[in-house]
């Protein structure tokens, strides 16, 4: 019972930390609405994946089986539970680029793989390289010029997932990584 009484004191003391943390840059803020807003974003897709990108032999997380979500790329997000619907072996990377459809320029980005850029080869690519972005995960995406922020080789998944703030089910979301994954058992830890 103490430990649920001490849990719940930290929590509130984060929570609190948090919120007070986020309305004390407005510059920061802006930058968060533009990242959490995401109108543009096609949160469902058809699940087409580029054809050269490699199925996951062994991934942690099997099609077809429940994870927590971690991250926060969008509203509603973390915490929900999502269904792995492809598991891939590649190298995601988090971008900043400009749409071409006009707009703020997106920072950090998260994520688009090797295969959704154009000319990438099979090597990783450094940060503050440039280029062309073939996705469309989000309005003006496609075709834009990029930078690259950071490279990760990882299992990267795609997920259906009911979001936390309500609305409809998310359909075939690209991309999650395994670090953005937890198992269902540890939801309520």
């Amino acid at each position: 019972m103490m430990n649920k009484i001490v849990i719940g004191i930290v929590s509130l003391a984060t929570a609190f930390t948090l919120s007070a943390c986020a309305s004390d840059d407005k510059e920061a803020s802006k930058h968060e609405n533009i990242e959490l807003d995401h109108s543009g974003m096609n949160h469902s897709s058809t699940g087409e994946v580029p054809e050269s990108v490699k199925v996951a032999d062994n991934p942690t997380y099997e099609v077809g089986s429940q994870a927590i979500l971690k991250t926060d790329h969008m509203e509603g997000m973390k915490g929900a539970e999502a269904t792995i619907v492809g598991a891939y072996d590649t190298i995601a990377y988090i971008i900043s680029y400009t749409p071409i459809s006009g707009g703020e320029r997106v920072e950090n980005h998260k994520w688009v793989i090797q295969e959704e850029l154009k000319d990438a080869g099979d090597k990783i690519l450094e940060p503050g390289t440039k280029v062309t972005i073939e996705a469309d995960h989000m309005a003006g995406m496609k075709g834009a010029a990029a930078d690259i922020d950071s490279a990760e080789l990882t299992t990267v998944y795609m997920v259906d997932y009911t979001p936390t703030s309500g609305g409809e089910i998310v359909k075939n979301h690209k991309w999650v990584t395994e670090s953005e994954l937890s198992t269902k058992e540890t939801k309520n830890r």
